[in-house]
């Protein structure tokens, strides 16, 4: 897990794909935190993505660091704690500015059920369970 966790970090954009109804929808995401051996990403309770991750948790995570890229089959879970939240924010304080752990806005998810696959063109793939 720390290796995706690393690998997600190193690229700074990662794409997460979710369903709309029956309908795929993909967008960048740039933060993520480790807490309580969990990885963790942030969105806000007024966007789309936050109403199709509740309604349907599996996605797909994918990004590339010029070298190799990973895919990420999981869920992602909403944490409600405000433990969560400000653990999120305090590793990413640039965020402080739009998101509180005290506010109605701020969701955390944790990846669960996760298989990451780290590939190239030159190397066999890395397969990570977590």
């Amino acid at each position: 897990m720390e290796e995706v966790f690393k690998f997600l970090k190193e690229c700074g954009v990662f794409y997460v794909a979710t369903i709309d109804d029956s309908l795929p929808r993909v967008r960048p995401f740039g933060a993520l935190n480790m807490f309580e051996n969990k990885i963790y990403v942030l969105t806000g309770h007024n966007k789309k993505v936050c109403h199709q991750l509740l309604n349907n948790p599996h996605v797909e995570i994918c990004a590339f660091n010029g070298k190799e890229w990973i895919r990420i089959e999981c869920k992602l879970i909403e944490d409600i704690r405000v433990d969560a939240k400000e653990a999120f924010l305090d590793s990413n304080p640039d965020l402080r500015g739009r998101y509180s752990e005290y506010d109605e806005n701020t969701a955390v998810f944790y990846m669960q059920d996760a298989t990451a696959t780290i590939s190239s063109f030159v190397t066999a793939p890395r397969i990570i369970h977590f």
